[in-house]
């Protein structure tokens, strides 16, 4: 039997970030000029470098180059964070929104602290 080599949309840090980056857009695309153009703009970077910093730590071949990208993915999660508590204040966002987004964005630091555990453990270059 072949060993299955793990793909990027096996990993479900990535998954979930991907979803909520495309969740995100959908509703940004929607706000004003100046909306989106300030905090829209703003909040769609930060959502959309977890999934992208996810899959380009993977592609890397060292183990420290993979984690440092992982690193900037969970530093992009906080400033997610930051993002949605403005857009709630500012009632740009609808509490359905705002608690999905919550939701999902509470989900990422365990699952990438375990893509560098598991990194850590795996490689030895």
């Amino acid at each position: 039997m072949k060993d299955k080599y793990l793909s990027l949309n096996d990993v479900t840090a990535y998954k979930i970030a991907f979803n909520l980056s495309n969740y995100v857009w959908n509703i940004v695309i929607k706000w004003d000029y100046f909306t989106k153009k300030t905090l829209g703009s703003q909040f769609v970077n930060s959502i959309d470098s977890i999934s992208a910093n996810i899959a380009e730590g993977f592609g890397r071949y060292h183990k420290k180059d993979k984690i440092r990208f992982y690193h900037i993915s969970s530093g992009s999660v906080k400033e997610s964070f930051d993002w949605n508590e403005k857009g709630k204040v500012r009632k740009l966002l609808t509490k359905e929104e705002y608690n999905h987004i919550l939701k999902e964005l509470t989900k990422l630091p365990k699952e990438i602290n375990s893509l560098i555990k598991i990194t850590n453990i795996k490689l030895t270059i």
